[in-house]
């Protein structure tokens, strides 16, 4: 194998940067996923020679087989899930109902994914809060705690720790993660509460009040069934692995059951839909789109990722990055303004790259305390643009759909992740990293 190139690496940034500016620059014609798979083709394709003339095919191969392949099943079994099951009613909207609800799906979202959690919650809260004036805040706070911060707990709960998951880390390590979990759940909470408070008692008009007491239903669940179907898909990526079936990791086993996991989660999605009646999904406004979308995009961002995670690999010593607040800070950066999961990848890889101590426990090729530091930075930080994260911009798009006025994208930051976000988030590193 030769050494990688620099220059290889372009169409890995250029992949990124399409998916940080294109929806800013030229945002009609990126909604299409046709063209978004244009592009990621077009970047793909030329990696794809570069690898493979190079010798460097299996790589490729590696990449889009066992990385690639499983990640997007699993984010579509969840997909499909949540999809099939419908909330509907409505508590009164007080601060202390409001908090219970992004509390509860805070916790959700590592056992069914911040995307499952986001779209199972959403319109919920929504309803609940509709006769109230100002909600902008809780969708805010929606998209920190359900979308981003609450899945850390699992690698089902964000796309960057399934990644580090494929990549050797122990389904049940991340549980390690609890006191960050609670620490950064419980603070952002009560900064929730706080806020709600001054509003609700300060702010909102009786008028608004009173209708929202008037309007109070009963909750109610349709598509029950998928509940099952839920326990299913945290069962299958907790033990249908090489840990618990070790002919499964044997590079000569039979693709059935080299995949096995792939396989069963297919049949999941295949039951939630011929089981799920179908007025549940038109309830839930249920479309292809979202997961169709992820699922183009990434096949860029996969097969480009390709070299530079070969090059971090063989460069890593050089970069100067050794502290877990450099893992940190560095992941959650590009966490922020890219995409978390290649990002973890990444970091990861640069991990490996150092060299360690013999006394030094590794996880996963690296030491636990720079584990920690790429999980956290890669899922807390996700939360800090609308683009640092897959259901940020779903949550966003639903809001504004029911005439909830969310801020832009550059208004997003001033007014929510550098005066609410940030300052906690520099509270984990210090207490904790």
């Amino acid at each position: 194998m030769q050494e990688i190139e620099l220059w290889s690496l372009v169409p890995f940034i250029l992949m990124l940067l399409s998916i940080a500016i294109m929806p800013l620059i030229a945002g009609k014609w990126w909604e299409s996923n046709f063209h978004k798979l244009c592009v990621a083709l077009g970047l793909a394709l030329p990696t794809a020679i570069y690898l493979i003339a190079n010798g460097m095919g299996e790589n490729l191969t590696h990449q889009m087989a066992f990385d690639y392949l499983p990640f997007i099943t699993l984010l579509c079994a969840l997909f499909v899930v949540t999809g099939g099951i419908y909330t509907h009613g409505s508590m009164q909207a007080r601060p202390l109902n409001n908090t219970i609800v992004l509390a509860i799906g805070f916790v959700l979202a590592s056992f069914i994914g911040t995307t499952g959690a986001a779209m199972l919650m959403i319109r919920p809260l929504i309803d609940m809060n509709q006769q109230r004036k100002h909600v902008t805040h809780t969708i805010l706070f929606f998209i920190a705690l359900v979308a981003n911060c609450g899945g850390v707990l699992t690698p089902l709960g964000d796309p960057p720790l399934f990644l580090l998951y494929l990549r050797g880390v122990d389904f049940f390590w991340f549980l390690n993660l609890l006191p960050q979990w609670l620490f950064t759940g419980i603070t952002l909470l009560a900064i929730y509460y706080t806020f709600d408070t001054y509003t609700y008692y300060k702010r909102e008009p009786i008028e608004a009040v009173m209708a929202d007491v008037r309007e109070k239903e009963r909750l109610k669940i349709n598509g029950k069934i998928n509940i099952v179907y839920l326990l299913a898909i945290v069962l299958t990526v907790s033990f249908v692995n090489s840990s618990y079936i070790p002919r499964m990791g044997a590079h000569d086993a039979p693709i059935m059951l080299r995949f096995l996991r792939e396989f069963i989660l297919i049949g999941i999605i295949l039951l939630s839909l011929l089981t799920t009646k179908k007025r549940v999904r038109k309830d839930n406004n249920f479309s292809w789109e979202p997961i169709v979308e992820v699922g183009v995009v990434f096949i860029g961002i996969f097969a480009t990722m390709t070299p530079a995670l070969l090059y971090l690999n063989a460069n890593a010593a050089k970069l100067g990055i050794t502290e877990p607040w450099q893992f940190y800070y560095g992941a959650g950066l590009l966490s922020a303004f890219l995409d978390n999961s290649p990002t973890a990848v990444a970091f990861h890889t640069v991990a490996q790259g150092l060299p360690h101590s013999a006394y030094i426990d590794l996880v996963a090729g690296v030491p636990e305390q720079l584990l920690k530091a790429i999980s956290l930075g890669a899922v807390f930080f996700g939360a800090m643009t609308y683009i640092g994260n897959g259901p940020n911009f779903m949550v966003k798009a639903i809001a504004e759909q029911n005439g909830i006025k969310m801020p832009d994208f550059f208004g997003y930051i001033i007014q929510f992740s550098l005066v609410v976000l940030l300052p906690v988030y520099i509270l984990v590193q210090v207490i904790f990293l």
